[in-house]
């Protein structure tokens, strides 16, 4: 399994971002895809995760209302959209997969870094 992660930058509060995960050799459709950060200083924090059917999304409540999760129609891509960054989002965002049955993430890509800051 290999995961693949794009799309940190820098923005300025209130500005959006998409991160993407390319997600390759998964040995069925029974995978939660996450994505989770983590702040200089700060330990890692979940972030969101939907089924790989791109079912049931859920969320932190630090980014409710603010990040949609999804899986991109059609492609071997989950991907977060971001909008109204705050700096308190600034951070190195990892995606993460695992078995539905089970409850440690087993996978993991590359962080991508984001900065929001004036």
């Amino acid at each position: 399994v290999q995961l693949q992660a794009s799309g940190g930058g820098w923005v300025q509060p209130g500005g959006s971002l998409r991160l993407s995960c390319a997600v390759s050799g998964l040995p069925s459709n029974q995978y939660i895809l996450a994505w989770f950060r983590q702040a200089p200083g700060k330990e890692r924090e979940f972030v969101a995760n939907v089924f790989w059917s791109g079912r049931s999304p859920a969320y932190a409540a630090s980014v409710k209302g603010r990040f949609a999760i999804f899986r991109d129609n059609g492609e071997n891509t989950v991907s977060v959209q971001m909008n109204n960054l705050k700096p308190e989002d600034t951070a190195a965002y990892y995606c993460a997969a695992r078995y539905t049955g089970v409850s440690e993430y087993q996978y993991w890509g590359q962080g991508t870094q984001v900065t929001v800051s004036s």
